[in-house]
């Protein structure tokens, strides 16, 4: 909890070593991780194995309940039938193997071919992300957005923090969509980008070196949508995965037209940025200002307001 590569170790082992395999994932209500999401990783990564998932309260130690053995027999009886080998990293596995009948078979026992465990990752996932699979990356990534009106700089910083952290940047939809099919914007069409940025970042999440960086968000949609209508239709309402950090910047650097921008007026874009920190405010997402027109100074503040938020970055460089 969660997998890491220990567990797939083990799990690879066992399928190395065995004809078939069942790998049992078991949770309890409050796990912190939720069993379902444990259980879905597992299905991904061993699709070729059966994959059960034992979801109802049980006793953890033996000292927890006086029928310990025989409830956890049962349980791997269910779900795997009588096996003819157990295989564990814990010497727990002597008396389950025993209790179903079947042979023992230890790995990596010391710890000795992937050294960390679930407790550690937990932890600090950041310290420990070499030791985490590609589809548990993603549930530990911190998510980044740059946030403000147009021509404020956000796709070229947005590009020098994931340069600076060796990550990825989910970049903006809306000018992707733009390019392909022109500035004359529906309410249809702010629904396809929305739809595009969140597959996006779904995408881009599973390559992201412990944070992700993204130009953008559905929020932002939100604010266009007053910007362009008037108002929004109520789906834009709807309750988006935040981002972990916003930075909003502001609208003093001078607007730089494109082809395609729309607000070049200087109240319009003071306006946007009002509806942008209105919109952060009212969704309770964390943010931090960011101003100034130089843009080294704008790189430097953004930089600082990230270590901040995620001080295990400031000694964490490589993948």
């Amino acid at each position: 909890m969660p997998p890491h590569l220990g567990h797939i170790y083990l799990c690879d082992f066992a399928r190395h070593f065995c004809e078939r395999l069942t790998i049992l994932v078991c949770s309890l209500p409050d796990d912190p991780i939720p069993g379902e999401l444990r259980f879905r990783w597992m299905q991904e990564m061993f699709a070729d194995c059966d994959i059960q998932w034992h979801a109802e309260p049980v006793p953890q130690e033996p000292a927890d309940h006086p029928d310990f053995w025989p409830i956890w027999r049962d349980i791997v009886v269910n779900a795997a039938g009588r096996p003819d080998v157990v295989f564990a990293s814990e010497d727990y596995g002597h008396r389950l193997a025993q209790e179903v009948g079947a042979q023992f078979v230890p790995v990596d026992r010391l710890r000795q071919v992937v050294p960390t465990s679930g407790t550690a990752v937990r932890t600090d996932p950041f310290a420990n992300w070499r030791f985490l699979p590609e589809p548990v990356r993603t549930h530990f990534v911190k998510r980044i957005c740059l946030f403000g009106p147009e021509s404020t700089g956000k796709t070229t910083l947005a590009t020098t923090l994931a340069k600076r952290w060796d990550t990825v940047c989910a970049p903006e939809y809306g000018r992707t969509f733009t390019d392909a099919f022109g500035t004359e914007l529906s309410e249809a069409d702010l629904q396809a980008i929305v739809r595009g940025h969140l597959a996006g970042v779904s995408a881009a999440r599973r390559q992201a070196n412990r944070i992700l960086i993204e130009d953008t968000d559905p929020l932002l949609t939100a604010v266009w949508s007053e910007m362009l209508f008037g108002r929004r239709a109520a789906w834009l309402n709807d309750d988006f995965e935040l981002a972990d950090l916003y930075l909003l910047l502001d609208p003093t650097p001078s607007w730089t037209d494109d082809g395609t921008r729309y607000f070049p007026d200087t109240d319009t874009r003071r306006r946007f940025h009002q509806l942008c920190e209105d919109e952060l405010v009212r969704r309770g997402a964390r943010y931090v200002s960011i101003g100034g027109i130089d843009w080294a100074s704008r790189e430097a503040d953004a930089v600082e307001a990230v270590l901040d938020a995620f001080p295990a970055l400031q000694t964490l460089n490589g993948r």
